[in-house]
């Protein structure tokens, strides 16, 4: 068990030195040489752990999805309602750990990655239809399936408009601005579904 807790702290901190390296140095001229001396073990573990930068950055987008998954569901678990449950999806995309300089930095080297890396852009495809499959679900609970899936897509996309507009906007984005745009998109969506229709 010690030595399974030490591998996983190992790979831990190479994650979260790749996540800093990127920042400070830009994706294409960072090294694992660099990261693994930010994260402090030998120059050869991230090699040993994870193969190649681009398998590296691969691990590192699958934490910060899993982080961006817990933000969203601890912000979803305690309500019921569908239209809170969606509020809560659009405000977790948008909390200020996904606004960290550092987590901006990453998410931008992935999706300039899954241009051109094939299981890099599987990962992004796996988020997109993670959010759209998680906003049809909320959005069925309020109108028909059929407006369900546009106004989800229609909402997904704009999560992801506003986050690449903040995330370029500067060293000083504002999320509150970017979510309170995307809520004022989904009260619109739902304000425009009639009360009596059937669903």
């Amino acid at each position: 068990m010690g030595r399974a807790q030490t591998v996983a702290d190992r790979k831990a901190s190479i994650i979260n030195a790749t996540i800093t390296v990127i920042h400070d140095r830009g994706y294409s001229e960072a090294t694992m040489a660099q990261i693994a001396k930010k994260a402090g073990v030998s120059t050869g573990l991230p090699h040993h752990y994870f193969g190649s930068k681009a398998l590296l950055l691969n691990a590192t987008m699958v934490k910060l999805l899993k982080d961006l998954a817990m933000q969203v569901k601890s912000r979803m678990l305690p309500l019921t309602d569908p239209k809170q449950r969606i509020r809560a999806i659009v405000q977790g995309s948008f909390s200020a750990e996904q606004f960290r300089p550092e987590v901006i930095s990453a998410w931008l080297a992935f999706y300039v990655q899954a241009r051109t890396e094939t299981e890099t852009r599987r990962l992004l495809r796996v988020y997109h239809g993670r959010l759209i499959s998680n906003l049809i679900h909320e959005f069925t609970g309020v109108m028909p399936r059929a407006k369900a899936v546009k106004a989800a897509r229609s909402t997904a996309a704009l999560i992801d408009g506003l986050w690449l507009q903040m995330a370029l906007a500067g060293d000083h984005p504002d999320p509150k601005e970017a979510s309170e745009t995307a809520l004022d998109h989904v009260e619109l969506v739902l304000q425009a579904q009639p009360a009596t229709e059937d669903v």
